[in-house]
């Protein structure tokens, strides 16, 4: 089994303010953090640190910061695709965080979309039944269809997390064997639970299962919170490790590690270098619960 991640990677800068900035409103920050991050980065960095066999598909730039991200990745055990840049501005992600942990994130995904869909397509070719390709909303609505109607006609496990959210997503549905959403995300997409796996999670309140027209709730571990950047993506990533190295479909252990793992994550400042360890990850999983 071998898992695709087809999304996006960045470079996160993170500044401290007061407060988050209005319309037309000027404030004083101070710029406290930068390191790789992107949702589709993220998921694949901690998958990988589970002990799973990754391709992260995510494009950079051919600029400073592209040859940055590449060198942070060396770290990893992950395959990177397309290995050479593109010849466009690495995607950078602005992260506002405040002194109540609220937090608000700017993104560009230019060299999200620069990377051709054609391109991604003929790497999945050589996927085999019984792989997963994980997507978020980096995409167009019409790109991410074409990668999950490839990857149904390879017999893959296909893995959503609608985020950026864009409401097209909606139709996507029956593409989806697994889908991972936020409140507003279930509201605004009405993910189908009839045939796909829905977890909505929650924040502090914990997570939800959607699957087999039945709902159970799985408490959140409490932590202290010091940067909520990274939780989601350290939720969805533990989640779907739990449920493949055990040979499952996400289930409530599966939601009871990856509240473990976000609840390490959200400890500690930054993104990356926030993630739980290999050590860390291989211990949590091993838990019977």
């Amino acid at each position: 089994m071998h898992i695709y991640v087809a999304g996006n990677i960045t470079v996160d800068e993170t500044w401290q303010c007061s407060a988050l900035p209005h319309k037309g409103e000027s404030l004083h920050g101070k710029k406290i953090m930068a390191d790789t991050g992107g949702k589709g980065a993220n998921q694949a960095i901690v998958l990988s640190r589970c002990g799973l066999p990754v391709t992260l598909i995510a494009a950079r730039g051919n600029d400073h910061y592209g040859e940055w991200i590449y060198q942070q990745l060396q770290a990893e055990t992950l395959q990177l695709f397309p290995e050479t840049p593109l010849p466009v501005h690495t995607d950078t992600s602005i992260i506002f965080t405040t002194n109540d942990d609220d937090n608000a994130i700017i993104t560009s995904c230019d060299a999200a979309s620069a990377l051709e869909t054609a391109t991604i397509t003929a790497l999945l070719e050589t996927a085999r039944p019984g792989d997963v390709l994980v997507q978020q909303g980096n995409f167009t609505p019409e790109k991410t269809r074409e990668l999950f109607t490839c990857a149904r006609r390879k017999q893959m496990l296909t893995v959503f997390n609608p985020s950026p959210v864009q409401e097209d997503f909606r139709q996507l549905w029956p593409l989806v064997d697994i889908a991972v959403v936020n409140e507003h995300e279930s509201r605004l997409l009405q993910p189908d639970t009839a045939h796909t796996l829905v977890v909505e999670t929650l924040g502090s309140q914990g997570s939800r299962l959607h699957a087999h027209g039945h709902t159970e709730h799985v408490p959140s571990v409490a932590a202290t919170v010091a940067d909520t950047t990274g939780a989601g993506d350290t939720f969805l990533a533990v989640m779907l490790a739990s449920a493949l190295l055990r040979n499952t479909r996400p289930d409530a252990l599966a939601l009871h590690h990856a509240s473990q793992a976000a609840a390490i994550t959200i400890s500690r400042a930054g993104t990356r270098q926030a993630f739980p360890s290999r050590a860390t990850l291989a211990a949590l999983l091993a838990q019977a619960g």
